[in-house]
């Protein structure tokens, strides 16, 4: 059984605005899905019916193997937790604190247990200093932790994020890499995230998704997707460096494997050096 499924996930907006069309997409657990194209693709609205916020035009949403029904939205919810582009979009109450509190509270849990979870989501986001602060004083990443912090705390099995890394500066996207990292194998969550940072989805995603104009152009393998640069090209996405220098090495005589990351690339290029000694 899947955590996610859509089966020819089709949604038309208001004036005949076609954002999805024919979408097929599975999410299996502890997995790492990136879903990539260009502004526009649909990314935002395929996430948006991941929990129910919006309902197909046609086609179907399936979580962990059911409907999403008006009876089963408050857990579908709890199992699937979304955090919006906009951080802004999400945050509401005067004070980090509370606004982290604000899910585990409309839950119905216990005030012992609403303070554990809020703890434990400081910590793991490392902003326990921020606690007492408001959130229109925080820098962009500041709020895009506090964003993520409020949907931990509700403890979903699947995290979705629209555009993470946007807005942060180097140091922060590599903190939220690493946070990303340790989601499936620390916690069992299945995390899904949209990006336009190629470059970071070797290091971030097992699986890829590849979207245009309301469709999936191609799916598989971080390796499988780059090596097909015609398929990014149809996305009007480009190969990212790493693996567009090692094919264009390899393709002028260079006996290199290939990489995707910055340290699979260190460790060919080292390879191929001792080998040439």
């Amino acid at each position: 059984m899947h955590l996610i499924e859509t089966r020819e996930l089709t949604h038309v907006y208001r004036g005949n605005v076609r954002a999805l069309e024919g979408v097929n997409f599975v999410a299996e657990r502890k997995a790492r899905i990136a879903v990539i194209g260009p502004n526009g693709a649909g990314k935002s609205t395929l996430f948006k019916h991941f929990n129910g916020i919006l309902k197909p035009t046609s086609g179907e949403v399936l979580v962990r193997g059911e409907p999403i029904t008006k009876e089963n939205l408050r857990e579908v919810r709890k199992f699937v937790g979304i955090v919006f582009q906009n951080p802004d979009d999400q945050i509401i109450s005067p004070t980090v604190e509370q606004d982290i509190a604000f899910g585990p509270i409309n839950l119905g849990l216990d005030d012992e247990t609403v303070a554990h979870r809020v703890e434990e989501a400081l910590r793991l986001l490392g902003i326990e200093d921020l606690r007492e602060r408001a959130p229109h004083h925080l820098s962009g990443g500041e709020k895009k932790r506090v964003a993520i912090a409020g949907i931990l705390a509700m403890e979903p099995q699947v995290l979705v994020l629209d555009e993470p890394t946007a807005g942060l500066d180097p140091q922060g996207v590599a903190d939220l890499v690493t946070f990303i990292n340790r989601l499936p194998e620390d916690y069992g969550m299945t995390v899904i995230f949209s990006t336009h940072h190629l470059d970071l989805v070797a290091e971030m995603a097992d699986f890829i998704y590849v979207m245009d104009g309301g469709k999936i152009m191609g799916s598989g393998t971080v390796e499988e997707v780059f090596a097909q640069p015609e398929l990014l090209t149809r996305a009007k996405l480009d190969v990212p460096p790493i693996p567009r220098l090692i094919r264009s090495l390899q393709e002028n005589g260079v006996e290199i494997e290939m990489a995707y990351t910055y340290r699979g690339a260190e460790k060919v290029f080292l390879d191929a050096y001792t080998r040439g000694r």
